[in-house]
């Protein structure tokens, strides 16, 4: 039985306060591309999220190198999701000592990178 080596690296980001839809808006454009046009892309796009997920997938690039000694610009992204988080609830105190609820939202953002020259 041949062992076949292991050619995907992934980072996790949790409890990101953003909704994940905003989220998934930025990462559908980053899916399937390889790890150089993906930087430059998240680099001009004017979201609050292409900072995060910038932070991410540098992240996970350089779990690539260190860890399995992957080159970087063999790398593609076969795998960007976002899930929802939990919701943060609070009160902001308003007039005549009512309370209005506000709900922030969370979302988790994994991306996962795949050696291409391992295929």
């Amino acid at each position: 039985m041949i062992k076949k080596k292991k050619i995907e690296v992934y980072a996790l980001g949790q409890h990101i306060c953003m909704s994940a839809h905003k989220a998934r808006r930025v990462v559908d454009q980053i899916r399937g591309r390889s790890y150089e046009e993906t930087l430059m892309i998240l680099e001009l796009m004017p979201y609050r999220a292409c900072y995060l997920i910038f932070k991410l997938v540098y992240s996970a690039a350089a779990n690539a190198s260190h860890n399995m000694g992957f080159n970087e610009a063999d790398l593609i992204i076969s795998k960007a999701e976002v899930n929802e988080g939990t919701t943060v609830k609070k009160l902001k105190p308003r007039a005549r000592g009512h309370g209005y609820p506000l709900k922030r939202s969370t979302c988790h953002i994994t991306i996962v990178l795949k050696n291409k020259s391992l295929n």
